[in-house]
């Protein structure tokens, strides 16, 4: 990482060399002004109003607008002879605990990195000072211009600062709250912290910008000529008027999304009853079906498909020769006994 600042932090009497890193880094999309006929890049050009012409960055200097509209010339030498003691230290000038620093006055966060060999055991007493008494340091220093306020604070092995905003950069919250006077049940709010429990912690390691990677499939479809991806339906839902509701619908949502069961899924115990019996139908004798009646109704009789005529043609057959059998079989033995009876007599 790349310092941005060089100086020291001043420890009462103890004076600890450090480099200024930037702690964090920005993955914003940026886009590019174009023209939208030809393509072509938009540009601002720094003109002066007063000839009218372009002027490079070596022209350009400060100044300070007046109430009338007047501008009053500043140069780096004047800043320069400003009697400010923090324009290479970062001034300790307390300790206190971390909850009475508010969030609204965070800014931008910056590693504070140890400037060599001699700085090490300086910076690590200061590290493990602040580790034990569980406090910030509260901090004055000076960057780009301006004198500025910062928070001194341990993450892992390193000492972090945040850049403050001073107490008079943070506005009251006037005018922001409901002017109606609200109620709020207590089933409401035992509702509300059911939904708490029910989302329950996150790890932040498993956050990520959604839209910056859909931003980035959509470049790299275009600039490969295909179609671009097209965005996931919204979820459909009606209006829910009712906090009740609402509250009710978002809990069960949440434990549904967590594969909870919902108290829905569970209900009551349901009672149990027995079924009567069904009567089943007498099998003796079946019904018979009154042919006049369905003819008479305009029933057509159902014609003998070919499988049917085929299967009474052999049944019919069948019948016919067993018949034939059975004719023979009595022939023969009137004759066998015939024959007998001739073979007495003659004997």
């Amino acid at each position: 990482m790349r310092s941005i600042w060089n100086g020291a932090i001043s420890f009462g009497l103890v004076s600890i060399p450090i480099k200024l890193v930037n702690a964090t880094e920005n993955h914003t999309i940026s886009f590019r002004q174009i023209h939208t006929e030809d393509g072509g890049r938009i540009r601002y050009r720094k003109v002066c109003e007063l000839e009218d012409r372009e002027v490079s960055s070596a022209e350009i200097g400060k100044g300070w607008e007046d109430a009338d509209g007047s501008i009053i010339p500043i140069t780096e030498e004047d800043l320069s002879h400003l009697p400010i003691p923090t324009a290479k230290t970062i001034e300790i000038v307390a300790f206190v605990p971390a909850e009475r620093i508010d969030p609204l006055q965070m800014d931008a966060a910056y590693y504070l990195q140890a400037g060599g060999a001699p700085a090490a055991k300086p910076y690590t007493l200061l590290r493990e000072a602040l580790k034990r008494s569980n406090k910030v340091a509260i901090a004055k220093y000076a960057l780009r211009g301006r004198e500025r306020l910062g928070m001194l604070r341990v993450v892992g092995d390193a000492i972090a600062m945040h850049g403050l905003l001073w107490p008079d950069e943070v506005r009251a919250p006037e005018g922001v709250a409901p002017d109606a006077s609200v109620t709020v049940r207590d089933k409401e709010l035992d509702l509300a912290d059911a939904l708490m429990d029910t989302l329950g912690e996150v790890d932040l390691d498993d956050l990520h910008d959604e839209y910056r990677e859909a931003v980035e499939e959509l470049v790299a479809a275009k600039a490969a000529g295909e179609e671009p991806p097209e965005a996931p339906a919204p979820p459909s839902g009606g209006k829910v008027l009712d906090l009740m509701a609402a509250l009710e619908s978002s809990v069960r949502a949440a434990k549904e999304s967590r594969g909870e069961e919902t108290s829905k899924d569970k209900g009551e115990e349901a009672e149990v009853r027995s079924l009567p019996q069904r009567k089943q139908p007498s099998r003796a004798t079946p019904k018979q079906t009154d042919t006049k009646k369905s003819t008479s109704a305009g029933a057509q009789p159902r014609k003998p498909t070919a499988k049917s005529t085929s299967t009474a043609k052999k049944t019919t057959a069948k019948k016919t020769a067993a018949k034939k059998t059975t004719a023979k079989q009595a022939t023969a033995k009137k004759t066998a006994a015939k024959k007998t009876t001739a073979r007495k007599r003659t004997a």
